[in-house]
């Protein structure tokens, strides 16, 4: 994402969800406890936005996205979301999915590493804000639903038919996406949903860990990672590599690839930079 603005101010304060930011990490917390934070209107916007100026400003290196409460989030909101969305004509609808849709573009296309912390339910679009994630730290009360067939809806929603054969497999992703049943946390591990299985209780704080590691280290590089790993999904080998291979003369020019030769040299860790 672009680091330029126009005549638009940062928003400073999010009515749809929690933000703290120290040491480089951004918490962002979905929090409508009473709702297992059901999302709403607001809070798919805000999320879009939020991520689009954390990229503009550069500050944050790493983001943890979790759940206040007993879940990491039950979805779209029965009645603000689904039952509003009856009401709706086409123009309207397609507005919706659209954005819905732009929310998991901006977690995969910021340049900074997201960390989802699973604990409790995480369904319909809160599992596929999870799948978006670069990585899912779960505890064993996590449980992840696709459920968009079960209201009647296409499996493939928010870019899941996209995201989730290539996290677990098609043969997984098709029996997720049409069955709707739930995954408990044993199986999200086996089958490669999760990335961490920990204790009860320490998925936010295994994250916030990660978080900081990640955001300790060096920044340009992972985003250029990230990047790569997202584009590459659709490119054929010799596009990739060649790809590859001018994204690794662009950073043999950093300061970053410089500094790291000096620590070496030197005998010290590097002090990473982002440049």
């Amino acid at each position: 994402m672009s680091p330029f603005t126009g005549s638009a101010q940062p928003t400073e304060e999010w009515r749809h969800l929690g933000l703290s930011v120290d040491g480089g990490v951004a918490t962002v917390t979905l929090a409508r406890p009473r709702k297992l934070n059901a999302l709403t209107f607001g809070a798919y916007a805000d999320l879009r936005d939020l991520l689009a100026q954390l990229s503009r400003e550069r500050s944050v290196r790493a983001l943890v996205l979790g759940g206040e409460g007993r879940g990491f989030c039950s979805g779209g909101d029965v009645d603000e979301i689904i039952g509003a969305t009856l009401a709706l004509d086409t123009a309207e609808l397609l507005d919706f999915n659209r954005m819905t849709g732009a929310t998991v573009r901006a977690i995969r296309e910021c340049p900074f590493p997201v960390i989802a912390a699973v604990h409790g339910v995480a369904a319909g679009a809160g599992a596929v804000l999870a799948l978006a994630a670069d990585f899912r730290i779960a505890d064993p009360t996590a449980r992840f639903s696709f459920l968009f067939t079960r209201v009647g809806l296409s499996g493939g929603d928010m870019g899941a038919a996209y995201l989730l054969p290539r996290v677990v497999g098609l043969g997984h992703a098709t029996r997720l996406l049409m069955l709707g049943e739930p995954v408990p946390a044993p199986e999200a591990e086996r089958i490669g949903l999760i990335s961490e299985l920990v204790p009860e209780g320490t998925a936010g704080e295994r994250a916030a860990a990660l978080a900081a590691r990640l955001a300790a280290g060096p920044a340009l590089a992972q985003a250029q990672t990230k990047a790569l790993l997202t584009v590459e999904l659709d490119m054929p080998l010799a596009a990739s590599v060649e790809l590859d291979a001018a994204t690794q003369a662009l950073l043999m020019t950093s300061a970053d690839y410089a500094e790291f030769h000096a620590a070496f040299t030197a005998k010290r860790p590097p002090e990473w930079r982002g440049r």
